[in-house]
């Protein structure tokens, strides 16, 4: 079991997840949608494709643009479609 951390409390947690560059990606849903905003942002890696992100608050506490997922990753990265990772302002242990 993996889980995803914000102030204190889990936002994510799954026994099913996928590790990418170091990454762990978590399924859909698997997320307390509750806690997660869409931000409206996008960025481009050059072989997942274009990702977009979340903004995730607990308690009053926000992180703006700190998880990512891949709506329609390239084939290559097929296995994490949907799947959101973290920056480190979100702790991921287990």
């Amino acid at each position: 079991m993996v889980r995803a951390i914000f102030n204190g409390t889990v936002v994510a947690e799954s026994e099913d997840y996928e590790v990418v560059e170091g990454n762990v990606y978590f399924p859909p849903d698997s997320l307390k949608r509750e806690f997660f905003s869409e931000s409206g942002l996008n960025t481009r890696c050059p072989w997942k494709g274009t990702a977009s992100y979340y903004s995730v608050d607990v308690d009053g506490q926000q992180a703006q643009d700190v998880a990512w997922y891949y709506p329609s990753p390239s084939d290559a990265a097929s296995n994490i479609k949907d799947h959101v990772a973290f920056y480190p302002q979100v702790v991921v242990e287990g």
